[in-house]
């Protein structure tokens, strides 16, 4: 359960920043946040970069 903390799914970041799940791939894809895969072969974002990029985005200085 502690692990799950540490990891947002997909669709979860994507309604943090209100995009589409696609936008948050794509975002992935060019290095502005980290993922995983899990053994099933979904993806898993780090909720620590997920959040410093929403404060980037939004003019928090975390």
């Amino acid at each position: 359960m502690a692990n799950e903390d540490k990891f947002m799914r997909p669709a979860e970041a994507a309604r943090l920043f209100g995009v589409d799940t696609r936008t948050i791939m794509r975002w992935s894809a060019a290095g502005k946040l980290r993922s995983v895969q899990t053994l099933g072969g979904h993806r898993r974002y780090f909720r620590e970069e997920v959040m410093r990029l929403w404060g980037e985005m939004n003019g928090d200085a975390t």
